[in-house]
């Protein structure tokens, strides 16, 4: 979290001019940060879901931070889907409250233990799945995303796609289900199903796609289902497959973003229809960007090849060999979608209108060459 938020501080000095009140641009990513820090530090129930509100409400308002009808219209969609999911997550805290007496969450698997029950604890882990399933964007829960993702600033698109459904989403959920209530067989094949849904269907909506950042954002609920796919096979192999899927995607996916926004900036449009020979006017992102794409994809040395071989052996292993295939499926299409924005962005002709534009600044470039570098240490690491 606090890397990714690192380095996106940092684009932002020189991106965020081009909107007015940068003070309270930086007052409400502060907040959000800190609400992050605070869901993943916490040993309480209900603080982390203080914490949850604290960062999901400053996203609400970074959303529309650039106040046109579709940032609000999106940040609109965005807080009522919001709040649909903390409503859920709120009853399931409500109702383990009321059965354990307690929100400590060692106290509560303690008790939960020991403490039989029919109908609370598989009551409850619907309420979480659908709750957390929201604030993660896995399908079918994931109708917020495409919209406000393109609609942010590309610095807030970074922090939302690259760490914020994932603190808020996954993490959230794997420390209730894996350190509260118990992971159980059932739970475990729904996360398995929801993760294949998502990298499948995630992936072939962001082949359709022309806005730049819309498709990110379909890639985002793809790259996400590979962690859940990880997570719900429940193997110590799977589990780390997923957890190091989560920090590649974080640095992959915060980085194609923040190359969108740089092109977004320099060239001023985020059509790849309108754009074209981008990498001989802007060849520090255009690398960059490739970077990103061979990562996200699973091209090997790069970081995604290696979290994506875990998944795919861990699946393997388990005989689940339906769901291996969609893995290899879902990076093939990667592939492909990146693929689509290489050639349309940075090769091919220079459009006349764009002749003129010039390499994003140095605040800009300095975060996207340092998450690249990343990007291959993470493989090269391992």
């Amino acid at each position: 979290v606090n890397l990714i938020a690192f380095f996106v501080a940092v684009y932002s000095l020189s991106y965020m001019n081009q909107y007015t009140d940068k003070p309270k641009f930086f007052t409400l990513f502060s907040l959000m940060v800190c609400g992050m820090n605070g869901v993943i530090i916490t040993g309480d129930l209900f603080n982390l879901f203080v914490f949850l509100e604290i960062a999901s409400i400053a996203s609400y308002a970074l959303v529309a931070f650039g106040t046109e009808a579709e940032e609000l219209e999106a940040s609109f969609k965005y807080a009522i889907m919001g709040s649909v999911a903390s409503a859920f997550i709120f009853i399931g805290i409500a109702f383990l409250y009321s059965f354990t007496s307690t929100l400590n969450m060692a106290d509560m698997a303690r008790i939960l233990a020991y403490k039989q029950n029919a109908w609370v604890i598989p009551f409850v882990g619907v309420l979480f799945l659908m709750g957390f399933g929201l604030k993660s964007a896995l399908v079918p829960f994931h109708a917020w995303l495409p919209d406000a993702h393109p609609s942010a600033p590309a610095s807030i698109s970074a922090m939302l796609s690259g760490i914020l459904i994932k603190t808020l989403g996954i993490y959230s959920l794997i420390r209730i289900f894996f350190n509260i209530i118990g992971s159980t067989q059932g739970y475990l094949t729904v996360l398995m199903f929801l993760g294949a849904v998502s990298m499948i269907v995630g992936v072939v909506l962001a082949l359709s796609q022309w806005d730049l950042k819309r498709l990110l954002a379909y890639s985002s609920i793809s790259q996400v289902g590979y962690v859940v796919l990880g997570i719900g096979l429940g193997t110590p192999l799977g589990v780390l497959g997923g957890l190091f899927h989560l920090f590649n995607h974080s640095v992959f996916k915060s980085l194609l973003f923040l190359n969108s926004g740089a092109v977004d900036y320099s060239a001023g449009t985020r059509d790849l229809k309108e754009t074209g020979g981008l990498g001989k006017l802007m060849p520090v992102t255009a690398k960059t960007n490739l970077i990103a794409s061979m990562a996200i994809a699973g091209i090997p040395p790069f970081n995604g090849f290696f979290s994506k071989l875990i998944i795919i052996i861990a699946c393997i292993q388990k005989g689940y060999f339906g769901y291996g295939l969609c893995a290899v499926i879902g990076s093939i299409l990667t592939l492909v979608t990146f693929m689509k924005v290489q050639k349309f962005v940075f090769l091919g002709e220079i459009k006349d209108k764009l002749k003129n534009i010039k390499e994003a600044p140095f605040a800009m470039i300095f975060s996207t060459v340092c998450l690249a570098i990343i990007c291959v240490l993470g493989g090269l690491m391992l």
